[in-house]
């Protein structure tokens, strides 16, 4: 693997945005001041940093939707963010770390700061790969703690990890004979405290110790990082596929800042349209109901009597997993057991007397009333009305807006549609009403409809504003295509945005399209800063195939990263690169998460010193 990397992420530059929500443009090496917009360099500015390019002039159009889900941004230990502090602070020690990676024997030289000499010391090229985290991401304040990771070049033994915030006295400074290293628990605890907003920038650096010299010294990775003034709430819950593609299917989950995962769901513990006898149990596609003690999902029941159907069970902390919910009704059980297709609710619908689920029977979107009977239970929500066109393709892969107002779905030929999800296009994004379990006429989502790519995977933002999708140029297979790529766009349809979390770290060679970034799934709340004029931030979990730390020099498999996306009062939107969920099990196939309120049981400590 070739371990250079442009001259653009090495300079280590630091973008930043504006507290009016206004985009920046880069600056040269060394600087730390920007003017937004010709004004004048001494502006007050917000921090958050990103090596990357970011749109502008994306709105969330003119739709009048609620403000569901929005949350007061707090900082940490719960305090309300009122803008970055000065300090400075001494949260990292005055000496570097020397790291005993192995418990002693393998410990970094006791001179290793002489050994590596000033910061600029080493070629400019063929140094270390940082991959944890990616150069240009921002941390949630309530992220496990950090986990720093990279690729060695060939024969390097010896590396320094360096990271600079903007208001702490001291540098962060680490020598270790290993490719990775943790902050402690409580160093993380007083920097998420401390320097929430401020920049940062992290270098890492290499060489060959041995007999006392350092030799073949090289300038890694380096760039921007940041911690933001808010957290990344709820729980996270996904599919895992555990033993490889042939095993079974799971759900685990988590909260953000947890360092494990606990197992949620299995096909044995299914008590509503459970397995038959001799089947293998794998749970798929899945939601949780707005309560977040539920959760809706489509089987796989592998075997003679197997196939898809569709099933909903407890998770919450107090019912045992897999039981049936008190208000099914048996009508309304067997009535998901004939169905077919991925399950979604809404918050507007979801009280006693009115909760309703609805889910794409491989090609019509079909209502079920969970406490209903009789000829009351299900039915199919029209798609086209009248005279009018709307849309009389099939439909699947629907999300629901929080308001309960409008469902945006996957159209595509029905034949394209596999076991309940898209297959093969040509496929778009169509929006219709739902309006009491009549629908409407159903219309393509404008910057989600173009007829010579594939759009599929909607997720609505927790305020309705935005909807996130999975594209693929053409009109090809999209389950699991390296092609996968991740957008956004308003909500009430216009020109959709890329995201910047797509793309791997360049210097692991990796790009996209070609990593399977798929599955997008927003946080529960929209959470808007005050101190930084209101700028409104949301975090999106999805999954990619990219290289982890686990998977150098081999086929990764999917695994589970966060990104953030924010948008200013002026509708501007910034877009950031990735972190890896260090705390997931690497072995897995970790596909389709969810992340809402989930009431899961707690997850369990680490088994290691924090």
């Amino acid at each position: 693997m070739k371990n250079e990397w442009p001259s653009s992420e090495r300079a280590g530059v630091l973008l930043v945005t504006a507290l009016v929500g206004t985009l920046v443009g880069c600056a040269s090496a060394g600087s730390n001041t920007f003017a937004p917009n010709g004004s004048d360099a001494g502006s007050s500015l917000a921090s958050i940093s990103a090596l990357s390019d970011a749109t502008t002039g994306l709105s969330a159009g003119d739709a009048s939707l609620g403000e569901l889900g929005d949350a007061s941004p707090v900082g940490s230990g719960g305090q309300t963010f009122t803008g970055p502090l000065a300090g400075p602070f001494t949260d990292f020690p005055s000496t570097p770390i020397l790291d005993m990676p192995d418990g002693g024997t393998g410990a970094a030289p006791s001179n290793s700061a002489q050994l590596f000499g000033p910061t600029s010391q080493g070629a400019t090229t063929g140094g270390p790969c940082l991959i944890e985290p990616e150069v240009g991401s921002i941390y949630p304040n309530n992220w496990l703690r950090p986990r720093f990771a990279w690729i060695a070049p060939a024969n390097a033994n010896l590396f320094e990890l360096r990271l600079h915030v903007g208001n702490q006295t001291n540098d962060l400074v680490v020598y270790t004979t290993a490719n990775q290293w943790t902050m402690s628990e409580a160093m993380w605890e007083a920097l998420r405290a401390d320097s929430q907003d401020v920049p940062m920038t992290i270098t890492v650096r290499s060489g060959e110790f041995s007999g006392g010299t350092l030799s073949g010294e090289a300038l890694g990775s380096s760039g921007a990082l940041g911690i933001a003034p808010v957290g990344a709430p709820g729980a996270i819950v996904y599919w895992a596929i555990v033993g490889g593609m042939a095993g079974t299917g799971i759900l685990e989950g988590f909260s953000v800042g947890d360092e494990s995962v606990e197992t949620v769901l299995t096909g044995p513990q299914v008590q509503e349209n459970p397995a038959p006898a001799g089947n293998r149990a794998c749970i798929g596609c899945h939601a949780a109901t707005p309560d977040g003690l539920s959760v809706g999902f489509q089987a796989e029941w592998l075997g003679p009597n197997g196939g898809y159907n569709n099933s909903i069970a407890t998770i919450g902390q107090d019912a045992a997993p897999g039981g049936i919910p008190s208000y099914l009704t048996p009508a309304a059980g067997e009535a998901l057991g004939a169905l077919a297709g991925a399950p979604i609710f809404s918050a507007a619908h979801w009280t006693s007397g009115d909760r309703i689920e609805i889910l794409s029977n491989t090609g019509d979107l079909t209502w079920v009333d969970l406490e209903a009977t009789g000829a009351n239970v299900s039915g199919l929500l029209a798609r086209s009305l009248g005279a009018d066109a709307g849309d009389s393709q099939g439909a699947t892969a629907p999300t629901w807006s929080h308001d309960g107002s409008t469902i945006v779905y996957t159209s595509l030929p029905v034949g394209g549609i596999t076991n309940g999800r898209p297959g093969s296009g040509p496929m778009d994004l169509y929006s219709v009403p739902y309006n009491a379990k009549a629908g409407g006429n159903a219309a393509p989502v404008p910057g989600a409809s173009d007829p010579f790519n594939d759009e599929f995977y909607p997720a609505f933002s927790p305020d309705d504003n935005y909807i996130a999708f999975d594209k693929l140029e053409g009109n090809g297979g999209t389950y699991d295509a390296p092609g996968d790529e991740i957008y956004i766009v308003p909500s009430g349809g216009g020109t959709a945005t890329r995201l910047n979390a797509n793309d791997p770290p360049a210097c692991t060679s990796a790009i996209s399209p070609g990593v399977t970034n798929s599955w997008p799934r927003w946080s529960p709340s929209a959470q808007s800063v005050a101190a930084l004029d209101n700028t409104t931030y949301y975090w999106v979990v999805f999954s990619s195939t990219r290289p982890n730390l686990d998977s150098i020099g081999q086929q990764a498999v999917p695994q589970l990263y966060i990104t953030l996306i924010t948008v200013g009062t002026s509708g501007n939107v910034t877009t950031y690169h990735s972190l890896y969920l260090w705390n997931q099990p690497s072995s897995e196939d970790n596909h389709l998460p969810a992340w809402d309120v989930f009431q899961i049981p707690p997850v369990p400590p680490p088994t290691t010193p924090r």
